[in-house]
């Protein structure tokens, strides 16, 4: 699929692997959940732009790249996303971050909206939404939906783990946008789990249950 990229770094599949085992706890669960996102963003931000600024060396001055125009956007989805959210600021430190809150029906499985709030102007800004799992896509189609509408146009979608259908459902509605994957798995379950997956990301991110 145009737009899909699948990142399949060593790293990047080593410590997903860590993340899945049942035994490993929340401390290290998030530590992990961070840098997987520091690493995913290296490649997601790879086409950054970047303008010639004039510094001076020790030696001399010189004309140079940095980032250019407006600052990177985090967009997290609660709570989960929350979670990558460190590693990608790792990288870009000067990148500002808003956020949306979706719940998801136990019965019907559809996202439900209950906060937005993203950095202004979000229109000029690049845009990364995370959240370690794509399951159904409905929440991941809903944040999109919602940054559109809020004037967002260059968003890339940055998950952990993703089940087909999920994926399938994101890039059909939004074949515009770029999604990293840090690994594709096999189906979702009847409750609409990923399958093998790591379980809840929200509740092994933040130690609840």
């Amino acid at each position: 699929m145009e737009n899909v990229i699948i990142l399949d770094h060593p790293l990047i599949q080593h410590k997903i692997s860590m993340l899945r085992d049942k035994n490993t706890g929340t401390n290290e669960f998030r530590s992990l959940t961070g840098e997987i996102a520091m690493l995913m963003g290296y490649e997601a931000l790879r086409d950054l732009p970047l303008e010639e600024v004039e510094i001076e060396t020790p030696i001399e001055k010189c004309m140079t790249p940095m980032l250019a125009g407006k600052k990177l956007a985090v967009v997290p989805i609660l709570r989960a996303g929350l979670g990558m959210v460190n590693g990608i600021l790792s990288l870009v430190p000067s990148a500002k971050v808003g956020h949306i809150g979706l719940y998801r029906d136990e019965v019907t499985h559809e996202p439900h909206e209950y906060f937005c709030k993203l950095p202004s102007p979000i229109e000029l800004r690049t845009i990364v939404v995370t959240d370690p799992m794509l399951a159904t896509g409905g929440s991941a189609v809903a944040a999109v939906d919602f940054i559109k509408q809020h004037g967002g146009r260059n968003i890339k979608f940055m998950c952990i783990i993703a089940a087909p259908e999920g994926l399938e459902k994101l890039h059909a509605a939004h074949p515009d946008i770029q999604i990293y994957v840090g690994h594709l798995d096999r189906c979702l379950n009847d409750a609409a789990y990923i399958c093998p997956g790591l379980g809840d990301a929200g509740d092994r991110i933040f130690g609840t249950k």
